[in-house]
């Protein structure tokens, strides 16, 4: 099957239907051999210092697999950087597909886009309908990790990270990635309940430090809850595709994601929340408001390239989880 690239999560179901493989460019940035080698090859052809890694590296890999011919680029509702991303792209001779969500949420605008996307891919409703039955599947079995995370506490913050940031794409096999996730959940469910006394809550864009949840429970805290990772797991029963993609939180507006934030605070008996805001991006502003809105302690956590955590982030975290204890 063709490989389509996606900026962000889009409507994966149009791309499954039309016989395309969805492949989310910031997995595959993340998960290279050399993923700061990545973002050197973008400031290689011109990208600022001061740039976002997560653009630079979606370049870097993008141009570094021509497999990918074609990429999807969300205009509206992800990076503020993605049209000259886009630009670029373009200039290095990849078609460049936009999708845009609504601001507002407005479900004729979103299914306007979403029917675009079908045109583009040459698809039709009831493909796609059949499609998003499927995928839906595999949607409640990532359900059942996040559930074994924050109620019966069987899984880790990592295990949660992953499994409900690999819904983007489905890993690219829909059905191989059912197969990974009913064995992670045979094994998860024979676990005994873990220990770690200090329940946070994790909220912005996926970390590009890859150690901040094992960090973590190592002193006793443990994430039970990652906002953005599990709204790409489409944790709402709906059928209906065009309200699916007005539940999603994540390509809206913060105050539309902080009622999600507040509900799952309470729900899961957060006590604290690590805020994370990537270098160079304007999400970092939102964290005005997400610290006056919610009512436990936030800790805002910056990070720039790929790697471990610095001495300075994990100082402080060591003293948030004391705050904490």
């Amino acid at each position: 099957m063709p490989k389509v690239g996606i900026t962000t999560t889009i409507p994966v179901e149009v791309i499954y239907a039309a016989g395309w493989t969805p492949v989310d460019l910031n997995n595959l940035f993340i998960t290279s051999q050399d993923p700061c080698g990545m973002v050197e090859e973008a400031e290689r052809a011109g990208y600022p210092r001061n740039i976002c890694a997560w653009i630079k590296g979606i370049y870097g890999v993008t141009l570094a697999h021509p497999e990918i011919k074609t990429v999807i680029a969300v205009t509206q509702g992800d990076c503020s950087n993605t049209h000259a991303l886009m630009e670029t792209l373009s200039l290095a001779g990849l078609k460049i597909i936009p999708f845009a969500y609504p601001f507002d949420r407005d479900p004729d605008l979103l299914r306007m886009q979403i029917e675009k996307l079908m045109t583009a891919f040459g698809v039709g409703w009831p493909e796609v309908m059949e499609t998003k039955r499927r995928l839906d599947e595999i949607r409640r079995l990532v359900w059942r990790i996040d559930e074994l995370t924050w109620r019966e506490n069987k899984v880790g913050g990592w295990a949660n990270h992953y499994y409900q940031v690999c819904c983007s794409d489905f890993n690219g096999d829909p059905e191989a990635f059912r197969a990974e996730v009913t064995d992670f959940l045979v094994w998860a469910d024979t676990e005994k309940p873990r220990t770690e006394e200090i329940r946070l809550g994790y909220i912005g864009v996926p970390p590009i430090m890859g150690d901040i949840y094992r960090y973590l429970e190592e002193r006793g805290a443990r994430v039970v809850f990652n906002e953005t990772q599990r709204q790409f797991s489409m944790p709402f029963d709906t059928e209906d595709l065009v309200e699916q993609y007005r539940l999603y939180t994540y390509p809206y507006g913060i105050f539309y994601r902080l009622e999600d934030i507040e509900r799952e605070i309470k729900r899961r008996l957060i006590k604290g929340i690590i805020h994370y805001a990537q270098s160079f991006c304007y999400r970092q502003i939102e964290d005005i408001i997400i610290r006056r809105r919610l009512k436990v302690p936030v800790l805002t956590v910056e990070g720039d390239k790929p790697g471990q955590l610095d001495e300075r982030t994990r100082i402080r975290l060591d003293a948030f989880v004391e705050l904490l204890r």
